[in-house]
């Protein structure tokens, strides 16, 4: 007997599009993506959001790799995805604090510099919201369908945070190859600070953030979380932490990209 699909009843209305299974693995589908890009994607990802708790399919901007528009969606090139029961086992704290220890090092004697130094100083305390997480999720996918077209995906997945791991994206190859831990920090950002997962490509993730730290000392520590989270992000980026902790303040998305 063929077992269910979460695929077997789409949304209505969707443009045309394809079942992806993983290259290495071709055993279940664990994605649905259209086989274009959309000039109203953003659009579509507010309509299927909002159906999402009904469909049990959490809608992706999905985003390509440069030059290569079949990587990784419509290639497949995703990893054998793991089961929800993975990433439960985790701890964002535990996660971050490994990270922590591989990429920052402990403080030279006389070290004035301000880069952080020293053991993980833990989790930063949540932020204040002043909006609903979902509305403020909705509000950044227009944002960012209006400056691009982009293919729009659907994962089985009950919170945008294991979208990552159920679909077995590898963007974050070179910093972990265990996407779960991507996932348990991602369900700690949903619940301190109203995050949501919004766009996924091939080593890139955008989260909506309704609860942004508001003070430069809030701002500095989930700035911490971020460093271990993905230090491409600072030390490719403005190479700076606190120029980098100082533009989270009040800031209501946050884009992380691993080399």
């Amino acid at each position: 007997m063929r077992r269910e699909s979460p695929f077997d009843v789409l949304p209505d209305g969707l443009p045309p599009g394809r079942l992806i299974t993983p290259e290495r693995s071709r055993k279940a589908d664990v994605l649905w993506v259209t086989d274009e890009p959309l000039s109203d994607a953003g659009r579509e990802w507010a309509r299927l959001f909002a159906l999402h708790e009904r469909t049990g399919l959490y809608p992706l901007l999905l985003d390509t790799l440069r030059g290569e528009p079949g990587r990784p969606w419509h290639d497949g090139e995703l990893a054998p995805p793991l089961p929800v029961s993975a990433i439960d086992m985790l701890a964002a704290e535990g996660v971050l604090r490994r990270f922590w220890d591989w990429v920052v090092p402990e403080p030279a004697e006389g070290d004035e510099d301000p880069e952080p130094t020293g053991p993980w100083p833990g989790l930063a305390p949540p932020g204040e919201p002043d909006r609903d997480a979902d509305t403020a999720a909705a509000g950044f996918a227009a944002a960012l369908g209006s400056s691009r077209h982009w293919l729009l995906g659907l994962v089985p997945a009950a919170r945008g945070a294991d979208t990552v791991t159920l679909c077995g994206w590898s963007g974050p190859l070179n910093h972990t190859d265990h996407t779960q831990e991507i996932s348990a920090i991602l369900r700690s950002w949903e619940e301190r600070f109203g995050a949501r997962v919004v766009s996924v490509g091939f080593d890139t993730l955008q989260v909506s953030v309704a609860a942004p730290p508001e003070t430069e000392e809030h701002a500095y520590q989930v700035a911490a979380e971020h460093l271990a989270f993905c230090p491409d992000n600072i030390w490719q980026g403005c190479g700076d932490f606190a120029m980098y902790a100082d533009g989270l303040i009040d800031e209501e998305s946050w884009s992380f990209w691993w080399d």
